[in-house]
């Protein structure tokens, strides 16, 4: 007769008494050690003296590595989910740059996911909230949640899971990314920008925060590295402004500089109905041009950028390919074909990555 008791993933057989009176006549009796040599074991002897006493050995060692496991296998489950999470949040809101984050050396790769899905985290709010207040709200939470990273108690949020993993493994600048908490979270006034140098100065605290801390993760820290890009991100900022225009204009809302719109003569209901005359075109080349202007800067520096810093600045690509096809269309912003993905972007990216330049 057997009952079976489980105890902590462990079982415990017991045998009747009265089974045990009789050995089995082809068992072979194997003699009980003097003391157990695994100091994991607990060994309960019914009686030391009688010789069926190790029929009653109990292991919990093995109940203790199981659950060790367990947790072990629990801990990779919830990495792989926020990693993938990260990925999947990139990959759908900011295409560019996630074929950017692929290219980068192992080491960094995660990191720039995490910090690529962070930063749209940040810019979605303002299109996803219907209230002021509401964004705030969520600003709020993201700098609690900051300040909450670099204790070691990160918020049970798989984006700012990852970003604790990125910002232990980089030792990662905090100031960095407080300044594009807040500068997202001036621009939830809903406005135009009153000027270029306005739209710079939000393209520096976001774009080019950002590319610090891509630099940090790869390990960069050069002072004409940091140069290049803070041109890089003002020009990201500026092309993504107009990249964005089509967007915003089908529902109602015009970013562009005002200082620009006026000198032409161009108002925010002509971008909002579509407008492709002449005056809109120049407002677009006036734009783009300053955007150019920063990537020659940027490229200004390259002779005295180290090799480590190009696979940050990759994006220089998406924005080369797209200030291309703008001028192609002759500054037509609402043309059909800037709104479709370049096929061979990836291939352009490889190829820029491989030449190790920007």
């Amino acid at each position: 007769m057997k009952r079976k008791i489980s105890l902590s993933n462990s079982c415990i057989l017991l045998l009747d008494p009265t089974s045990l009176s009789k050995p089995a006549e082809n068992t072979r009796q194997t003699p009980l050690p003097a003391k157990c040599q695994n100091k994991g074991c607990y060994v309960a002897h019914h009686c030391q003296k009688n010789r069926y006493a190790s029929y009653f050995g109990v292991c919990i060692q093995r109940a203790a590595e199981i659950q060790s496991v367990r947790a072990s296998s629990s801990t990779t489950g919830d990495s792989q989910h926020t990693e993938k999470y990260c990925l999947d949040l990139v990959r759908s809101r900011d295409y560019d740059g996630f074929l950017s984050s692929l290219l980068l050396p192992e080491k960094a790769r995660r990191s720039s996911l995490a910090l690529r899905a962070f930063n749209v985290e940040l810019a979605q709010v303002k299109d996803s909230v219907s209230q002021k207040t509401i964004g705030l709200m969520r600003m709020q939470f993201w700098k609690t949640a900051i300040e909450e990273i670099y204790r070691d108690e990160p918020p049970n949020q798989p984006v700012s899971t990852e970003l604790w993993r990125a910002v232990r493994t980089h030792k990662l600048t905090k100031r960095w990314l407080l300044r594009i908490i807040t500068e997202r979270e001036k621009d939830l006034d809903d406005r135009a920008y009153r000027n270029l140098q306005e739209l710079e100065a939000y393209s520096e605290n976001t774009q080019s925060s950002l590319m610090y801390l891509l630099l940090e993760c790869l390990g960069v820290k050069n002072v004409h590295a940091d140069h290049a890009a803070s041109h890089i991100g003002k020009a990201q900022g500026i092309v993504t402004c107009l990249r964005a225009t089509p967007y915003h204009s089908s529902r109602r809302k015009v970013y562009l500089p005002m200082d620009i719109c006026m000198l032409h003569g161009a108002s925010q209901e002509d971008f909002i109905r579509g407008s492709r005359e002449q005056n809109i075109r120049d407002v677009v080349y006036d734009i783009a041009s300053q955007a150019h202007v920063h990537l020659q800067h940027a490229r200004s520096f390259s002779h005295n950028v180290p090799a480590a810093a190009a696979p940050a600045f990759l994006p220089t690509v998406v924005l080369e390919d797209y200030l291309h096809r703008v001028r192609r269309v002759d500054f037509d912003v609402f043309h059909k074909s800037l709104q479709n993905r370049n096929p061979l972007l990836p291939i352009q990216l490889y190829i820029r990555s491989w030449k190790k330049t920007y």
